[in-house]
């Protein structure tokens, strides 16, 4: 069973410049924590990342997994689907940004189901990282561009 969790945050910048940094998938080893390489495997006709492969750090090891993103609602939302992985068989998520006065409130959603049965205080603690990363490191970054 697929286990969810959403989280809030946020940030002093509009919502476009946040779109932007998270559309910019390329960059993510440059300042999300746990993502060590990405590659692009396929892109729409405005060049944005489609099918992207990642290796990250999960579980005290590497982890690689490929998602398919969905622009439908951008510059609002990005959303991506799991398509492969070796210990998920569901990463499914978005962002999503609403301006709030002179910044951006974000929401991140994220559905994971692993392969194999984890404890679930290891599940928990796992979840909550993954969830305080990206949006610790999202905001620092956005936060960061002037």
């Amino acid at each position: 069973m697929a286990e969810q969790a959403t989280e809030h945050m946020s940030v002093t910048a509009p919502p476009e410049r946040c779109f932007a940094v998270v559309a910019d998938i390329e960059k993510y080893p440059q300042w999300a924590a746990d993502i060590k390489e990405v590659a692009i495997h396929e892109r729409d006709t405005e060049s944005r990342p489609l099918l992207v492969t990642f290796r990250a750090a999960a579980f005290g090891r590497s982890t690689s997994y490929t998602l398919a993103y969905d622009y439908a609602d951008a510059p609002h939302e990005l959303a991506w689907r799991l398509t492969k992985g070796d210990i998920t068989t569901m990463l499914d998520g978005s962002y999503v940004f609403d301006a709030a006065g002179s910044g951006t409130d974000i929401t991140y959603h994220l559905e994971v189901e692993l392969r194999v049965p984890i404890p679930g205080f290891i599940k928990m603690r796992a979840q909550s990282r993954i969830m305080t990363t990206a949006l610790r490191d999202l905001k620092a970054r956005v936060e960061s561009i002037t």
